[in-house]
């Protein structure tokens, strides 16, 4: 019989929608969720002296260095908010960003032996790296809360009630890195060379976001091209409402929102399209 004349008694292909994202399967495995996590967070400093402790270590020595870099030698303004808890901010919340991001796009490509063994939703993965680095963002922010009361009481920073957006502003920097590292984790899986431009382009990221400076000393002439930026109207709102410096723009802020839903629907598509081939291409 040749090959033309046969037809298939059955035909086995995917019917997962584009924009499908099963939460009543994502419950189920939910122990799976907490035994990521919990390795995540665990493993991380299980074989270190100070283990935990390198939360907090980490973020004073790396707010400490910019204090004496970028304050000190550069002078850069901070906009009259004392050196040490300005820094401190801007690498509290990019801390998290970065390393999520970086975590997720990565995440099928570490996780490779497991995906081809068992099943289980992929997009538990990223979801895992996601709470995992809220679980140390905390930490780190209950620090970064205790230095700000000290400069609260000394009468050099003034809270407001734009404090008050501070757990959408955390929602959109979580919205933000598991968007962009969908995306990208679902391209690296078949263009592997792409996570070495993504590393080096996260790093630049970081010098065109207003973390180690305010938006007031931007010239007029680049203002435009870090407004793009939608981590921008985040950190400036956030600065705007513990500190009570610089002026809140609720455009900017409001663009920073749909940013991040849009990267999060293009995310999970592209996600949702090349979930079917990782484990071909991982």
């Amino acid at each position: 019989m040749s090959t033309k004349s046969q037809k298939w008694t059955e035909v086995i292909e995917s019917k997962n929608s584009l924009f499908k994202i099963d939460l009543v399967e994502l419950w189920r495995y939910k122990d799976l969720l907490y035994m990521l996590v919990k390795r995540d967070f665990v493993t991380f400093y299980k074989q270190t002296i100070l283990g935990p402790l390198w939360f907090i270590i980490q973020p004073i020595i790396m707010t400490l260095t910019y204090v004496v870099i970028f304050g000190n030698i550069a002078g850069i303004s901070t906009d009259g908010t004392p050196r040490f808890v300005f820094y401190l901010s801007g690498i509290t919340f990019w801390s998290y960003f970065s390393e999520t991001l970086n975590k997720v796009s990565t995440v099928f490509k570490d996780n490779a032996s497991m995906l081809g063994k068992v099943y289980f939703p992929r997009l538990i993965l990223p979801i895992s790296i996601v709470i995992s680095g809220l679980i140390k963002f905390f930490i780190q922010f209950f620090i970064f809360i205790l230095f700000l009361f000290y400069y609260f009481k000394t009468g050099t920073i003034h809270p407001n009630y734009w404090i008050l957006l501070t757990p959408f502003l955390i929602a959109l920097i979580v919205t933000l890195s598991l968007g962009f590292g969908m995306l990208i984790s679902s391209l690296t899986t078949k263009y592997k060379d792409l996570i070495f431009l993504i590393t080096f382009g996260i790093q630049l990221l970081m010098f065109a976001t207003p973390v180690l400076y305010p938006l007031s000393i931007i010239p007029s002439k680049y203002i435009f091209f870090i407004k793009l930026n939608p981590l921008t109207g985040i950190f400036e709102c956030f600065r705007y409402g513990f500190f009570g410096n610089g002026d809140i723009n609720l455009g900017l802020l409001f663009s920073s929102t749909i940013i991040s839903i849009v990267i999060l629907i293009i995310g999970v598509l592209i996600f949702n399209k090349v979930e079917k081939d990782f484990i071909d291409t991982v």
